[in-house]
């Protein structure tokens, strides 16, 4: 597809110190002026105050000028106004207020990487221990993977990402979410209808199920109240998952072994009610997950630096 990746995220939040220490903590490299980079991805995340957190800015990479100039038309189909330069094209989206940036980017490239052998009933494909508990150092993120957002019209702005944008809708939760991708990977936004317009969470990718785990270990160490949901896998697009919160109160996701849609007529979009919209398996989603307990404060305009 034309679209193939999120090259980078803005987020707003009103302690930039703490939160850029916490992703710090979380394995992105840090590259001076709150911004952080993954492995492979370069950089992806960015941070700037703001009076309340929020979402300030989501970048995506197309191919060529032919792509800006498709998706400026389809922008203007939509009554929304974009403005094109060189190899770039910023449009509002109009519900939350976020600025979406298109940009010629090059695709990333992700070296392969050795898949760990499982031994189970008569398969025996390693002999001595689990090469997952003799590793060491701090988990890397390889990409962001995702970015899901609140909306208080999510019919909206859903519209505005595939319509507008161009993403395909992998699946959806009928009048709550919809998963939309711009790349292989089965989501790479997840827009949700909201009481207030906020970013729920991004998502990192790592190596797999092990990793996740050393990774979420290493940040609760010394850090407990930052827990808070996992392990687990979900259902819709199968990763496996552990949710941590930023002091902020945004949640960043671990996740590796995600579907993966590399032909469109192989997939059929589904439609997908109660708990498997959810997870698969894993402790049930704690009710701060679903309504994060600073939501009310954001309805008000009460959350702030002060």
């Amino acid at each position: 597809m034309p679209l193939h990746r999120l090259t980078a995220i803005t987020v707003g939040v009103p302690d930039v110190e703490a939160t850029a220490a916490y992703y710090t903590d979380f394995g992105l490299t840090p590259l001076g002026g709150n911004r952080f980079a993954t492995s492979d991805g370069g950089e992806q995340f960015r941070l700037a105050h703001s009076n309340q957190r929020k979402l300030l800015e989501i970048g995506v990479g197309v191919d060529d000028s032919d792509d800006l100039d498709r998706i400026q038309r389809q922008l203007a189909a939509l009554d929304l106004t974009s403005e094109l330069t060189g190899d770039t094209l910023t449009a509002v989206e109009p519900i939350a207020g976020f600025k979406a940036v298109v940009s010629i980017a090059d695709r990333i490239a992700q070296e392969p990487v050795p898949a760990t052998p499982y031994n189970g009933p008569g398969r025996i494909d390693r002999a001595g221990r689990a090469p997952g508990i003799e590793r060491e150092g701090r988990v890397k993120p390889h990409k962001l993977g995702h970015v899901v957002i609140g909306s208080t019209d999510q019919a909206a702005t859903q519209k505005f990402f595939s319509d507008g944008i161009g993403f395909k809708i992998s699946d959806t939760v009928p009048s709550l979410a919809a998963f939309m991708r711009c790349s292989t990977d089965h989501h790479n936004v997840l827009v949700q209808q909201a009481p207030v317009n906020f970013l729920h969470h991004t998502s990192w990718q790592v190596d797999d199920i092990d990793e996740i785990g050393r990774g979420a270990m290493a940040m609760l160490e010394d850090n407990p109240e930052r827990h808070i949901w996992g392990l687990g896998r979900h259902h819709i697009g199968s990763n496996f998952f552990w949710y941590l919160k930023d002091p902020a109160g945004n949640f960043s996701e671990y996740y590796s072994d995600i579907d993966c849609i590399v032909d469109d007529a192989l997939w059929k979009p589904g439609v997908w009610e109660g708990a498997k919209s959810l997870f698969n398996w894993g402790p049930p989603p704690p009710p701060s997950f679903l309504m994060p307990e600073d939501l009310a404060a954001m309805m008000t305009g009460s959350h702030s630096s002060e």
